[in-house]
């Protein structure tokens, strides 16, 4: 069943096309990896998708409704978490705070079940512990992990990731991916934009190759990968085996 549609997508700034025609389906539980060169368009991609930009034609449907015109907090309530490349923590509040207001204000959860949702995305992410932590004194795996419980806390049914492997050690990017992939047991479907290759195909069943706002592969990681576009495009010299 599609649970995320995105029909004949697109969108300029001016002159430079960040999305052109973009059309695919993830349905409940999927895991869907997104790869290209900078300034391909894959940020922008997930700011249409949750509604902080909007598209210049195209339709995005989630869950079976149109939801082209529906504003950010709208469609985070209808199911759509997100991350963001740089954690955006509320550095003064603790971080049991910053997934509380996450549940009652992105996911309009209230009374015990906000609390409910808020301590369970801690759990999820292994920051139980530091709940009553100011989230200011978080390290960098740690406010990534906080970046991505405040999504959760949300009660989404797909969560969009913006390079939360970014700046992890090895070890980190491990734990991490674990973190993920058991997002998808749960359920969840996951979108993924990652310059760590090696852990999109630890965790995605299915890569997409962006380069200047247009699809140039979609399919199989390893298959998409070894392409000549995408070699071309985004691994330049390197070989496959090098990035995993």
């Amino acid at each position: 069943m599609s649970l995320l549609q995105l029909q004949g997508v697109s969108k300029k700034f001016g002159q430079v096309v960040v999305a052109e025609e973009i059309n695919f389906e993830l349905g409940v539980g999927d895991a869907l990896g997104i790869v290209g060169p900078n300034g391909a368009g894959k940020t922008s991609l997930f700011a249409i998708i949750s509604g902080d930009i909007p598209a210049d034609a195209g339709e995005v449907i989630f869950d079976g409704r149109t939801i082209t015109h529906l504003s950010p907090a709208k469609r985070a309530r209808a199911g759509i978490g997100r991350t963001y490349q740089v954690p955006r923590p509320f550095e003064k509040m603790t971080v049991f705070e910053n997934t509380l207001l996450a549940a009652q204000q992105g996911g309009r959860s209230h009374g015990h079940k906000s609390y409910v949702l808020a301590y369970g995305a801690l759990e999820r992410t292994g920051l139980a512990d530091f709940a009553n932590a100011s989230a200011g004194s978080m390290t960098l795996l740690r406010r990534k992990r906080l970046e991505l419980a405040r999504a959760l806390a949300t009660d989404p049914q797909v969560v969009l990731l913006d390079e939360i492997a970014g700046g992890l050690t090895d070890l980190e990017v491990v734990e991490l991916t674990d973190i993920i992939r058991a997002l998808r047991s749960d359920g969840i479907a996951v979108v993924w934009i990652e310059h760590v290759v090696r852990a999109l195909l630890s965790t995605v069943d299915r890569l997409l190759c962006l380069a200047s706002g247009v699809i140039v592969a979609d399919g199989e990681p390893k298959e998409v990968l070894a392409s000549d576009a995408v070699r071309s495009l985004y691994l330049g010299s390197k070989r496959v085996e090098e990035v995993l």
